[in-house]
């Protein structure tokens, strides 16, 4: 065992030397003037924007949980039911659900995430902006003046500060800390997407104070919440100044958390190269953790800038990523959609790369949200549903709590479902069974529960909803409610029992195992035209563009119509998503351009999955790559122009290619199942595939040289084998059985490294 481990050791080592990106840069003549366009920086808790408003260098400064959490006004009266929507979706009197549930998400100000505020440099005497580098290995973002002022910043990578460091000034030195707009005339209101003015939020203006060559920003919020923000700075020698800024939060009635003025003024101590020490190395582990090398400059660059916003968007103790994450809109209004959790799309497609690009340290933080939400969101379950079990919100608060909208969507009974597939992702990609066995299946079984107590068995026996929808087909119309299961909400539970019997299967549950499953096959088959085409539901086909896939979610994500399966579910694949594309993306946005890549990867098609990659890089992305919903090319690729930013287009983007590149949920793994024909040179470094094993591969000339696998818990899995004829040049703790269908079945140790090498015969 000693032998296995140090090997394994070794073999990480040597990947970790050469995994870091190279020519992945942001690189910019010139500062950013828009807010998102702007060097991004972040360690999932704090953020910070940065780039040049008229003459001014403004770091736009956030923290992730800098929330408004007042309760919705208006949406918890006594219309605040399940059987209220069913009773006026069956009298078709729809009007007074609009009113109730839906109408106070567009007309109230709040809940909403907020913004922290702005830290500007007067920068008018320094010249031009010769550079702007963000370096991705080490997270640091560089910027030279033509007068020879220098700018290091960076946001540290485990620690509630950010750092700068200007050498070579040679004039007088006065930061500004600048306040959001949270008074003055509303001009903008009613308007989720492009965000109503702050000033609708009612706060009093916070204060600004300074003590030497310290700034302290203090801002009251809605019911005794309040946070600060403090810049201090001391000069290192003659023409070098080195500073930090921190954010801190306090809620009544829950733990102080430390002041940014006492935070900022420890970290002085330390010294700017000693912080950057600790940062650089956290960001030299994450870079290790995978790599890839493709023949596509442009997919692969946007990975790797993927990679580094997940890296910054995630970290354990934050909150997990919402719709900006901890870059919100400094335009002096409140973020598109006030930048809450969207659970009908947008957090689930964020955690997509984490479990193949071997992040499952930073998928944790939205488990670890869900789990710490649960007795809000069972509370939620009895009052709206009035049914045991589990449903959470589509639409939530910084701590789980129902904001309303289009309630078809934002009260969904299916949400928990979906985000009951990441514990089970979690679980298959790490093997953890004390976590399969303590939360993954507490949290299946309890949406379990609820689905089995909301649902009615109809007259020809099948079981399904009161009423069902699919996201977000028919907006917020009477007619987007429909009397059987879309496919949609079919997927969701269908996923969610057959989860629920693998789960308690493996815990020695035999009973519930075999109740699950029982269940599981009282759901009818999926709404299929004749041409075996996935429709919105059984009286409504896919008849018009829409960005999102939702009637596709057997395809992907969750696997439960797969290519393994043969011929007649080859033949819903293809000619579904022949479909959506005869029918074309005049509404679509950036995000459905990355599903779709997943999708056509599931479908094998290489070619299709880079063509989608592609299109969404180019046109769908501002220069800094945050994704901006809208065609910015106007191109014809959407006809959504506009540009809200929102993450879910970015992460799913990274999960794209590297479905390209490793598939395993079929129950084998496979390498390159969906690469283009002419990408004849590439590589990838520790992509996990479920099992907790870990695969490496490399290929030349469009022939795979070499493929590793390495075990982190042992157990058995199949290779689908690349390869005509291989030999096995490194064989520690696995046995090898060959079969005549072109798979190698391996069985592993714990520890256990396989490397296949081409036989050339």
């Amino acid at each position: 065992m000693k032998k296995l481990i140090l090997l394994l050791t070794l073999v990480l080592a040597s990947i970790a030397t050469f995994a870091q990106p190279t020519n992945h840069d942001l690189h910019f003549t010139k500062l950013a003037t828009r807010w998102d366009e702007a060097i991004p920086l972040g360690n999932g808790m704090i953020g910070a924007l940065v780039w040049q408003r008229s003459d001014h260098l403004r770091f736009s400064l956030d923290r992730a949980d800098l929330w408004d959490q007042r309760p919705m006004k208006g949406l918890h009266g006594p219309e605040f039911s399940y059987q209220y929507v069913i009773d006026h979706v069956n009298s078709k009197d729809y009007a007074p659900v609009q009113k109730h549930l839906d109408e106070p998400y567009d007309n109230e100000p709040a809940p909403s995430k907020i913004p922290g505020g702005a830290l500007e440099f007067d920068t008018k005497s320094w010249g031009e902006v010769q550079s702007v580098n963000l370096h991705l290995p080490d997270a640091l973002c560089e910027v030279k003046w033509t007068n020879g002022v220098t700018l290091k910043t960076f946001v540290h990578a485990t620690k509630p500060v950010g750092w700068f460091r200007f050498e070579n000034i040679k004039t007088g030195f006065a930061p500004q800390l600048i306040s959001p707009k949270y008074q003055g005339v509303v001009k903008i209101k009613g308007d989720p997407v492009g965000g109503d003015d702050l000033s609708r939020l009612g706060y009093s203006q916070g204060t600004i104070k300074q003590s030497g060559n310290s700034i302290t920003y203090t801002q009251q919020g809605w019911g005794g919440f309040s946070y600060q923000i403090n810049v201090s700075w001391h000069k290192v020698n003659a023409t070098t100044i080195e500073g930090v800024w921190s954010i801190s939060s306090q809620n009544a009635g829950k733990k102080t958390n430390t002041t940014a003025s006492v935070v900022s003024k420890e970290a002085l101590t330390h010294a700017y190269t000693k912080d950057y020490i600790s940062h650089k190395a956290w960001w030299q582990n994450f870079w290790s953790k995978s790599a890839i090398h493709i023949p596509d400059t442009l997919i692969e660059k946007q990975w790797y800038l993927e990679q580094y916003k997940f890296g910054s968007a995630s970290r354990p103790g934050a909150p997990p990523i919402s719709l900006q994450a901890v870059w919100t809109a400094d335009n002096g209004r409140l973020p598109p959609w006030k930048g809450d959790f969207h659970h009908d799309l947008n957090t689930q497609l964020s955690y997509w790369p984490a479990y193949s690009g071997n992040h499952l340290d930073l998928a944790m933080p939205y488990l670890d949200h869900l789990d710490a939400n649960k007795a809000n969101y069972e509370r939620y379950t009895k009052m709206y549903f009035n049914k045991l079990g589990l449903a959470v919100p589509g639409v939530t608060t910084l701590n789980g709590t129902e904001m309303g909208g289009w309630i078809q969507y934002s009260l969904s009974p299916t949400v928990s479902s979906w985000l009951g597939q990441h514990f089970y992702l979690q679980w298959k990609y790490s093997m953890d069974k004390t976590f399969l066995q303590n939360r993954a299946y507490p949290w299946i079984k309890g949406t379990a529960t609820f689905l089995e107590n909301l649902t009615v068995i109809d007259e020809k026996g099948h079981r399904k909803l009161p009423i069902s929808s699919s996201p977000e087909i028919n907006d917020n119309d009477l007619t987007a409610w429909f009397h059987q299961n879309t496919n949609y909400d079919l997927s969701l539970m269908k996923f969610t029992f057959k989860a629920a019997a693998e789960m308690a299967t493996v815990l020695g549950k035999k009973s519930e195992a075999t109740h699950w499953q029982k269940i599981l096959s009282q759901f009818d088959d999926f709404a299929l035209t004749p041409a075996n085409q996935l429709m919105f539901s059984p009286t409504m086909a896919y008849n018009q563009s829409h960005r999102h896939f939702s009637h596709m979610m057997s395809i992907y994500p969750l696997g439960l119509i797969r290519w393994e399966d043969g011929a007649k579910s080859q033949s819903i694949i293809r000619n579904s998503i022949h479909l959506l594309d005869s029918i074309g993306p005049d509404y679509w946005c950036g995000y459905s351009y990355s599903w779709l890549a997943s999708m056509k990867a599931r479908a094998k098609d290489g070619d299709g999955a880079a063509k989608e990659l592609s299109i969404f890089a180019k046109a769908f992305c501002s220069v800094n790559s945050f994704h901006l919903n809208g065609d910015q090319t106007k191109s014809g690729y959407s006809k959504f122009t506009y540009r809200p930013f929102t993450l879910e287009g970015n992460f799913a983007f990274a999960s794209g290619l590297q479905e390209m590149l490793l598939q395993s949920y079929a129950g084998f793994i496979e390498v390159l199942p969906a690469v283009p024909s002419a990408w004849k040179d590439l590589s990838f470094e520790n992509l996990r595939a479920e099992g907790a094993f870990l695969v490496s591969l490399r290929r030349a000339g469009g022939q795979v040289e070499e493929v590793r696998i390495v075990s982190e818990k042992g157990g058995n899995t199949k290779l689908k084998s690349p390869f005509k004829t291989w030999i096995a040049v490194t064989k520690q703790g696995v046995t090898i059985s060959n079969t005549n269908d072109g798979f190698v079945n391996l069985s592993f140790k714990q520890g256990g490294v396989l490397v296949l090498k081409n036989g050339y015969e």
